[in-house]
């Protein structure tokens, strides 16, 4: 490992500590910042392999901050929260969060999730810049997939989508007319060593809908399938 570079925003000085030591310990260079109202001149500044952000921040929420990291980078971003509901997890997910640690927490279940997510991140990267030739560019009805910026558009409009929605969609794409089931998808885009539940898919593949679909309550480029999976539409 090559001391991969963890920005944890934490503002309990006890809790920051301890996720600070155990990540040293684990061979990573962490950093604390106690809040984020700086986050994006931190970004512009520095750079950081993954985010561990607390939900409940002084200033502003973890929310907002994590809207504000995924306008800047496309690194992970585990959350860290004390709130365990599912609307909770389903918002944060929407603004871009990859993960979901409710406290208390083992220090050494955070530290295999960063672990997991930052294998994940570098592969996917790996095999982009091995595939950018032969792939480029996939086109589903009105949705383009550029592969090698990893950038979606719809029509000609933009659409931001955070690192699991993206490489979600894409295998969709590069794999139309297919029904999986959600284990295997989260198979595919989580990996065996991540540590979840195929639930993840479904608030992903939600959450993709919204943004890509005319009408998501009535999808017909990602497809429920009842009782098997998804398929999308090509």
């Amino acid at each position: 490992m090559d001391n991969k570079k963890i920005l944890i925003i934490e503002d309990d000085a006890d809790i920051a500590l301890i996720e600070e030591t155990y990540l040293k310990a684990s061979g990573f260079d962490p950093f604390v910042l106690n809040d984020g109202l700086e986050i994006k001149q931190y970004l512009s500044q520095h750079h950081v392999d993954l985010i561990i952000l607390d939900l409940m921040l002084p200033g502003k929420s973890g929310y907002q901050i994590c809207n504000e990291i995924r306008q800047e980078v496309e690194v992970p971003i585990i959350m860290v929260t004390a709130r365990n509901e599912i609307p909770d997890k389903i918002k944060g997910f929407g603004l871009g969060a990859d993960d979901y640690l409710s406290k208390p927490f083992d220090p050494s279940e955070l530290v295999a999730r960063v672990n997991a997510h930052i294998r994940q991140y570098q592969r996917i990267k790996r095999s982009h810049q091995d595939e950018n030739q032969s792939h480029g560019i996939i086109k589903v009805k009105d949705i383009t997939i550029r592969q090698d910026s990893w950038r979606v558009f719809k029509e000609n409009n933009e659409i931001k989508l955070p690192p699991k929605e993206f490489e979600l969609l894409e295998f969709l794409a590069m794999h139309p007319n297919i029904v999986f089931a959600k284990e295997d998808l989260f198979e595919k885009i989580w990996g065996y060593d991540y540590i979840g539940d195929s639930a993840t898919v479904m608030v992903h593949i939600n959450r993709i809908r919204e943004k890509i679909e005319d009408d998501y309550k009535n999808p017909q480029i990602i497809e429920t399938i009842w009782g098997v999976g998804y398929r999308l539409n090509n």
